[in-house]
């Protein structure tokens, strides 16, 4: 959570993931991939962040095929989940709530990528 006059927002995400968490999170998409996107297309993530924001590869990573179902999630670099407030938002009476309700959308998203990133193809724990 960052509250800043003109520039306050509920964010959550992997903002440059290492090579190695890249290929977690890439191979992980490649079988669980539209169970990732039913999280990101739920009204309640729709609702407060849109859609997942961050940098994308112009096309599909070294490695993987270009072809793939989820290539489009496959390009993906960063992975964010970005709600902004406008000041009046900020000072409403209504403002916890707002963010109580971001913070519920994005928990499954977390949830999603903190497994992908600690469990290996068989759900085993990486540490």
């Amino acid at each position: 959570m960052h509250i800043q006059p003109g520039n306050s927002f509920l964010g959550c995400g992997f903002w440059n993931p290492s090579s190695p968490d890249m290929k977690l999170i890439r191979n992980n998409f490649l079988e669980f991939g539209d169970e990732f996107k039913n999280i990101i297309n739920t009204k309640e993530f729709v609702n407060n962040f849109g859609s997942i924001e961050g940098d994308q590869l112009k096309t599909g990573p070294k490695g993987f095929d270009k072809n793939h179902k989820q290539i489009e999630l496959l390009k993906y670099k960063q992975f964010l989940a970005v709600k902004k407030f406008t000041d009046k938002e900020v000072l409403s009476e209504d403002f916890a709530k707002k963010v109580n309700e971001g913070f519920q959308a994005m928990r499954p998203f977390f949830d999603y990528m903190s497994e992908a990133l600690t469990t290996d193809s068989n759900g085993e724990s990486l540490y």
